[in-house]
């Protein structure tokens, strides 16, 4: 019998917030997974605030103990909220910590992202230069289907993703995430 390749995706949630929608559907991410994927959460809110005069004194182990997640990690999964248009200070934040290390972590990750947002649009132009930003230390992106979930308030339920539309934009991300990172594996082999 054949058992499918089961790929470790390391989950990074750019909020901070207690009852944060993205990562709410970071979870939901996780139940919708083929079964050839699996998912960890990470945090990033033990990071201080980058500062080169703290890199010289030596990497704070919050930092290296993300760096060590991302190396062991198949692929990447960023749930991404929208700041001002664009990418929120946290994770804007551990990406600048990483992209201070060599091995460069990111370099040729597979990695898809999704956002949540009360505003109708879902997130959009944060994803937007997201990408760029890691496309630039390496990272591979899943193209399609991108996922903005808009008007997240209305979509949750005790801190649940229960709007099954949603939850099917989702789950096809996932399906398309496992072949991604097969394709992507193959790519860089």
């Amino acid at each position: 019998m054949n058992t499918p390749a089961h790929f470790q995706v390391l989950g990074i949630c750019g909020s901070l917030r207690q009852k944060s929608y993205n990562m709410a559907a970071l979870r939901t991410a996780g139940e919708l997974m083929p079964p050839g994927l699996k998912l960890r959460i990470t945090g990033i809110g033990e990071l201080p605030i980058y500062n080169f005069d703290v890199q010289e004194k030596g990497f704070p182990a919050a930092a290296t103990k993300l760096r060590d997640e991302i190396l062991a990690a198949d692929a990447l999964l960023f749930a991404s909220p929208e700041y001002n248009w664009s990418v929120g200070a946290p994770l804007k934040n551990a990406i600048d910590w990483m992209s201070r290390f060599q091995p460069q972590p990111f370099n040729n990750k597979p990695a898809a992202v999704f956002s949540c947002t009360t505003g109708v649009v879902g997130g959009s132009r944060g994803q937007y230069h997201l990408r760029p930003i890691l496309s630039q230390l390496g990272v591979h992106w899943l193209v399609k289907p991108e996922v903005f979930i808009g008007n997240s308030a209305s979509k949750f339920t005790d801190g649940k993703l229960a709007d099954e539309t949603t939850r099917k934009f989702l789950s096809d991300q996932m399906v398309a995430l496992e072949d991604w990172i097969k394709r992507v594996k193959r790519l860089v082999a």
